[in-house]
């Protein structure tokens, strides 16, 4: 790191000529130097790192190297971010942030077989222990103008993975090594990331390579199988196709990536997007068992929103919940209860249907907690022992009772919350 590490914010495309015609460079994005939010990030917790060594009983004149830190990396967009009453310089209408949380630091001391933790973010969802490092009015969605902006990000990054940090900390010259998790991506970003084809694709996973189809007949048995590395490889197999294969072939062979990827990111499940998709399925579900949908082949569009508009006056009237244009995370959670189920059970007319109804929401709430929450053995350690058991049978009732929906067809969470959270 440079000795002059006091930069301060700097013009996000710094390390690209201007190339950007339609907007004015300066405004487009402002970020600080990576190192340099490290080492103040560092700076702001040097207490916290010297009581850790305390709280340890390690001398802190002998634990000068061996600090370990690692970084979860987060980037999504901010949607409507325009001006109300315009004036300034035309920018895009949608932002992106970029930002990192310091979730943990341990030192291996001089002779210690073992690492030992001195700093553990106790809230690391929380905005407090959230660092933004770059801020830029670009649309998530435009591949091009978000590696442009990013690149340097990704640049410094990868020179930092090699070296170590030298910082001064209670007063003596300490040597840091930095690991860096790109775990708060939601599957949009992932999905753009690390090359992968959008989520309509028929690789409806990030996290492995079945396809819709495979997913929809083996709902729990799937392993984490996609990695960077592997997705680098294949991008050079589809740019190459080295064995002349036609179109189909080749993007089989690849399964779906078909576009450089651009930054690492770790295989995880974004629990807030997995609520919410889940949340549209049984939306969409208690819709048609209200029209008893199994027993009907292709009903009209008139007859499906008739039955959507009975589900929406019954949760308003009996749960408060007001309809809503898209899927939230309140709505999500409001709907996703045993009230809500027993409430939609007074539409449904067969016992045997609301019996199956009333088993898998049952079985949805012994799941979620296990994906919601940031430690699972510590915070619901049964539900956990339980998981794997629930969604094997939440998969048998899916492909039998609820098969008119599930043939051939899954949803991308649904897929993930089956098979990938045990």
């Amino acid at each position: 790191v440079s000795s002059s590490w006091n930069v301060g914010i700097i013009n996000g495309l710094s390390g690209w000529t201007v190339s950007v015609d339609d907007v004015p460079a300066d405004t487009i994005a402002r970020r600080f130097r990576y190192d340099v939010a490290l080492v103040s990030t560092l700076k702001d917790l040097e207490e916290d790192i010297m009581e850790g060594l305390r709280e340890r009983g390690l001398d802190d004149s002998t634990c000068t190297s061996g600090f370990t830190v690692v970084v979860k990396e987060s980037c999504d967009g901010m949607g409507d971010v325009s001006e109300k009453h315009g004036g300034g310089p035309a920018v895009p209408e949608k932002a992106v942030r970029f930002s990192f949380t310091v979730m943990s630091i341990t030192v291996q001391a001089e002779g210690e077989e073992e690492a030992v933790t001195i700093f553990q973010e106790q809230k690391p969802n929380s905005e407090l222990s959230c660092r933004p490092l770059c801020l830029m009015f670009v649309d998530e969605s435009d591949h091009e103008m978000l590696t442009a902006i990013l690149g340097p990000v990704v640049a410094e990054r990868k020179a930092m993975k090699e070296s170590r940090l030298i910082l001064s900390i209670g007063g003596l010259l300490r040597s840091f090594r930095f690991y860096f998790r790109g775990t708060g991506y939601d599957e949009k970003m992932v999905r753009e990331m690390e090359g992968l084809e959008a989520s309509g694709s028929t690789y409806i996973c990030t996290l492995c390579d079945s396809t819709r189809a495979e997913a929809s007949q083996n709902m729990v048995l799937h392993s984490i199988t996609r990695s960077h590395e592997e997705n680098l490889e294949r991008y050079e197999i589809w740019r190459t196709n080295p064995f002349s294969e036609s179109a189909d072939e080749l993007r089989d062979r690849v399964k779906g990536v078909s576009a450089k990827p651009f930054m690492e990111t770790q295989p995880t499940l974004d629990a807030l997007h997995c609520d919410i998709g889940n949340a549209t399925e049984f939306y969409k579900i208690f819709q048609d068992e209200i029209g008893e949908m199994y027993q009907k082949n292709n009903p009209p569009r008139e007859e499906r929103r008739r039955w959507r508009s009975v589900l929406d006056k019954q949760l308003r009237k009996k749960l408060k919940l007001k309809p809503v244009m898209r899927m939230n995370g309140n709505y999500a959670r409001r709907l996703m209860t045993y009230e809500a189920v027993k409430v939609v059970c007074e539409l449904v007319p067969s016992e045997e249907r609301r019996k199956a109804l009333t088993e898998l929401m049952e079985l949805y709430l012994q799941m979620k907690p296990v994906w919601r929450s940031t430690c699972p053995a510590r915070d619901c350690p049964d539900q956990l022992c339980r998981y794997s058991f629930n969604s094997q049978r939440f998969a048998e009732l899916l492909s039998t009772t609820f098969k008119y929906r599930y043939e051939g067809k899954i949803t991308n969470y649904l897929h993930k919350t089956l098979a990938h959270v045990p």
